[in-house]
């Protein structure tokens, strides 16, 4: 059979090669572009905000604005300095700008921009020699607390790391953040279980801790070239002297100190592009804010605007969702309680031919789902459908599990992202350093991927995946995949010799660049931002995963609402939406679909799953209304509850569970234990039904666990401090 072609993103026009362009009038670069995205190009003076939808072609409309201003001498290549958030973007744009004939142009990432100036102006505006940089906070953070007496756990020191992330990038110091944390209104949650006062004191310690040892961390970086350019002028003139233009990607996830740094680095001027989209802003937990996107226009009144709504990437069924989703948090605002700002959302429009429906489906547990997963990924194969181009995204990496063990059973590979970066494995820097020994006798073109295949056979790889997962697997994916990227340069380039394979690997290291594996992609749906795949399956689609658990406050929910938005936006033409009843087989289905599903059925056609309606207050007489205020209601819903396993829930059986599904585990795997110690059924150390209330209040003092429907003072005495034990432990 014939296989389709599978690409990126396409946009109209065929591209010219950089020798074509080089005799071509710079007009030329503008071939192609269709006419918004022609307009964002040729807008080459003033503040400009490129408002771009998923799939629109907005690294498109900015390398080819880039390159037509420096073919046409308005941009200095050397002078312009295009800033976006990860390695792998900054790279595909120099590659971009390099094809189109603006090899110069510098594109970084904001923090390797920033340590670059920070390198070269530390001799001069501080002196001395400059601190190395801490690549991890945990063995610091954990010091300070040893400094403090405060008793941590490995979970706990990650919490309180992202905390000091947050509350850097915020701009925040030890004695600010306490301050802010605590105001009225704030809504900030303790991080790690430790109050704020607690926090603020071991933020410092964190600090008196890294200043002792010389060091520095990732956000000092930012930090202290804003506090050189805020305190020497000579070095702001010579850093604004070098840079008079620039270009901001993704603007919608600048922190307040990224923003803090890029006034500093225009003072005062107005030579800046911004693209970005409102309704992808999934990372505020370190501190992003589509606040300066939204708010581009209020500060720069003269600024042009552009929207890009031209979907190059989704199909017309698979943008349909999208945008329904979107629209119906824009229909629920007027009826919240609490409505956080929601803009006006990009409505996109597709320009592909019409595709399949997406599938919408919920199973009875976990296994029947991740098994469904993996049968509908065996069958587009067999349709001719790579395996790289298909994708399972999740809430959260502990759901990857059961489909990592699904696809091994199938005999599917796969590869797992957003884990440890590729390049800092162990397993990674044992293979470089065994390929460098090796490549000072090893150097002939044809043997060099019969060569890398035998050094890495004993370091994991073999020629078959291993059907176990975890560690096994891991190290064998990172094995297939240098061996997979050593066959794809030897096929690609004449003369290649070891040599040049570990110059490669070096490049491609420093730039975390990472090579893949033709297998399924596993992936969070935070890891996911910025990748597209012919096929995605959007799993574990319930309430408590969907949104999450802790999302509270509508706020937090409108961003879940995001985060499934760019799940759906990452599909070109096949869409899979999953999610099951109850966790484990034979399971009493706790789980309901979640929230956001309720408009793409709407979309689709599907009729609204049944579910339990709570009577309306003004249809009670007065004795039983006068009875109702005496009665156990639904937490979720108002319904009187008269179930005793409802009640002891304090939900219906059919409303979302509002409770912590991570220590929910954690309680029953404790219970399981514990049970077995002390001979006795597990239920009788603590119903299901009390373990959910305990993980959804999360108590910690004996009047809070009395207070637990199922805990007497009896059970309070007998199991209490065991209890207490697993519940400070996360």
């Amino acid at each position: 059979m014939t296989r389709p072609a599978f690409t990126s993103t396409s946009t109209p026009g065929s591209a010219l090669t950089a020798a074509q362009l080089a005799s071509s009038p710079p007009e030329a670069i503008l071939d192609g572009l269709d006419e918004e995205q022609r307009q964002a190009a040729s807008t080459l003076n003033g503040p400009l905000c490129i408002l771009a939808g998923a799939g629109t072609g907005k690294t498109r409309a900015i390398t080819h604005r880039i390159a037509y201003g420096v073919r046409a001498g308005v941009y200095d290549p050397h002078r312009l300095l295009a800033v976006t958030f990860t390695a792998r973007a900054a790279a595909e744009m120099r590659s971009r700008l390099s094809a189109l004939g603006a090899p110069g142009v510098q594109a970084r990432t904001f923090h390797a921009a920033a340590l670059r100036q920070l390198q070269y102006f530390w001799p001069m505006s501080i002196g001395g020699t400059m601190p190395q940089i801490l690549d991890h906070k945990v063995r610091l953070l954990a010091e300070a607390a040893r400094r403090l007496h405060v008793t941590t756990d490995r979970a706990t020191l990650r919490d309180l790391a992202s905390e000091i992330e947050w509350a850097k990038v915020s701009t925040l110091t030890p004695e600010s953040y306490l301050e802010v944390a605590t105001a009225e209104g704030a809504g900030r949650p303790a991080p790690g279980g430790v109050d704020h006062r607690t926090f603020a004191k071991l933020y410092q310690s964190y600090e008196d801790v890294k200043l002792d040892k010389h060091l520095i961390d990732f956000e000092d970086v930012l930090l202290l070239i804003v506090g050189i350019l805020e305190d020497d002028e000579r070095v702001a003139a010579q850093v604004r002297q070098q840079y008079r233009h620039f270009v901001v990607d993704e603007y919608q996830d600048v922190s307040p100190l990224q923003q803090r740094l890029l006034d500093l680095w225009l003072g005062g001027r107005d030579e800046i592009c911004v693209v970005g989209d409102a309704a992808q802003t999934i990372y505020s937990f370190t501190g992003a804010t589509p606040d300066f996107l939204l708010g581009f226009k209020r500060r720069h009144p003269e600024a042009n605007l552009v929207k890009l709504v031209r979907d190059y990437r989704s199909t017309p069924e698979v943008v349909k969702l999208a945008n329904g989703l979107l629209a119906d948090r824009t229909r629920e605002a007027p009826r919240l309680s609490d409505p956080a700002p929601w803009p006006e959302p990009l409505q996109l429009i597709s320009q592909r031919e019409r595709g399949p429906m997406p599938k919408l489906i919920q199973h009875a547990d976990d296994d029947a789902e991740s098994a469904w997963v993996a049968a509908e990924i065996a069958a587009l194969q067999e349709q001719g459908v790579p395996l790289s181009e298909m994708a399972i995204l999740y809430r959260t990496n502990g759901q990857s599990q059961a489909f990592e063990q699904a696809l091994a059973t199938a005999g599917i590979s796969y590869q797992l992202r957003g884990s440890e970066r590729f390049f800092s494995r162990r397993e990674v820097r044992e293979a470089l350093a065994a390929l460098r020994t090796s490549s000072l006798v090893v150097d002939a073109g044809d043997e060099v991927s019969k060569s890398v295949r035998d050094i890495l056979s004993s370091h994991g790889y073999s020629t078959k995946a291993p059907e176990a997962t975890g560690a096994v697997r891991e190290r064998w994916e990172s094995m297939a995949a240098l061996v997979a990227l050593a066959d794809q340069l030897s096929t690609e380039r004449e003369d290649f010799t070891m040599r040049a394979f570990i110059t490669e690997l070096e490049e491609r290291s420093a730039a975390q660049h990472a090579p893949t594996v033709d297998g399924v992609t596993l992936a969070s749906l935070h890891s996911a931002k910025g990748l597209e795949w012919e096929a995605v399956f959007l799993a574990g689609l319930s309430e408590g995963l969907m949104p999450i658990t802790f999302a509270k406050t509508q706020k937090e929910v409108d961003e879940e609402r995001r985060l499934f938005y760019v799940g759906i936006t990452r599909a070109r033409k096949y869409l899979f939406l999953s999610s099951s009843s109850s966790r484990h087989t034979g399971g009493r289905g706790r789980r309901t679909p979640s929230r956001f599903l309720r408009p793409l059925r709407r979309e689709m056609g599907l009729e609204e799953p049944g579910r339990k309606i709570a009577p309306t207050a003004g249809g009670l007489s007065p004795n039983a209304s006068a009875r109702r205020k005496k009665a156990v209601t639904c937490s979720t819903c108002g319904a009187v509850l008269t179930v005793a396993t409802e009640v002891k829930r304090r939900r219906c059986e059919t409303c979302p569970a509002r409770y912590d599904e991570a220590l929910f585990a954690k309680l029953r795997a404790w219970r399981m234990e514990y049970a077995k110690e002390l001979e006795v059924p597990a239920f009788v150390v603590f119903t299901d039904a009390t373990l959910e209330v305990i993980a959804e209040l999360k108590p910690s003092t004996d009047e809070e666990l009395l207070k637990v429907p199922g805990i007497g003072e009896r059970k309070l005495e007998k199991h209490g401090d065991r209890l207490r034990e697993v519940l400070a432990e996360g």
